[in-house]
């Protein structure tokens, strides 16, 4: 049997790949307890200084395996589904949104249900042409996970939010970039090689300055103006104590384009 999540570091990348093409990588048990196993080594591996997530095949990833989720709700085992959100998509969605390096999005088809909720956990998103966003759960009378009740508003605004989850319909890429789902889109065939440049320079960047940016952004979408300054500050001393950042002062002093080490 095929793994359901590749991994691959190279050159500082982690390009984790979501691998059940036949499925458009619906997220099955197995697939979503590898997905939760990756994704927390990754942001533990110093030698991860960028992470690429994306799907293969012709989607993304559709959300929760529909097929399983039917036997396991008429099996014996029926409330092991709904536990799922806590032992697998929240673990999943908290070590994407949270740790410390740059994490890049590649979808390169339908991303639909959780699956678009992962997406949008990752800092950046690159659309294939082909791409579109589907906030499916109402279609099948469930309430949205994964992150997205958290996310999507802060992308699109309340009002549209709710339009998006209430009625939902499958947004194409170009559109998704416009209300502010996506940065940008390419043809299909550049994914992969525009994706990869992107988390390249961010790999080669100072890690532990970019992780600092992404815990302060994160912060002050829940605390106030004043906080925000105060944990601004901490995150300051804290990369001023870095060696990439005592690297980039030498390089500067010289003219020299810096060197980081991510540390």
């Amino acid at each position: 049997m095929a793994d359901p999540v590749l991994l691959e570091v190279r050159d500082g990348v982690a390009t984790i790949t979501l691998n059940r093409p036949e499925a458009m990588n619906s997220l099955d048990v197995a697939t979503k307890e590898r997905l939760r196993d990756v994704v927390a080594a990754v942001a533990e591996d110093p030698e991860a200084r960028a992470v690429v997530l994306t799907g293969s095949g012709r989607a993304f990833c559709v959300g929760q395996d529909l097929k399983e989720h039917v036997a396991i709700l008429r099996g014996p085992d029926r409330d092991s589904l709904f536990r799922t959100v806590e032992e697998h998509y929240n673990p999943i969605v908290t070590a994407l949104a949270s740790m410390p390096k740059p994490v890049v999005c590649a979808v390169n088809g339908v991303a639909a249900g959780a699956g678009v909720s992962l997406a949008l956990a990752c800092d950046l998103r690159v659309l294939s042409d082909s791409a579109g966003f589907n906030f499916a759960f109402a279609g099948i009378a469930l309430s949205c996970d994964t992150g997205t009740s958290w996310t999507l508003p802060r992308l699109v605004g309340r009002e549209k939010a709710l339009e998006l989850l209430y009625l939902p319909t499958t947004v194409p890429a170009t559109e998704a970039v416009e209300m502010g789902l996506a940065g940008r889109v390419v043809p299909a065939d550049e994914l992969q090689a525009t994706t990869h440049a992107l988390a390249a320079r961010l790999a080669t960047g100072p890690t532990a300055a970019l992780g600092a940016i992404r815990r302060s952004v994160a912060y002050a979408a829940e605390h106030s103006f004043t906080d925000a300054l105060a944990f601004e500050a901490s995150m300051m001393t804290a990369t001023g104590a870095t060696e990439d950042h005592a690297a980039a002062v030498d390089s500067f002093l010289a003219k020299e384009k810096p060197v980081f080490r991510g540390r």
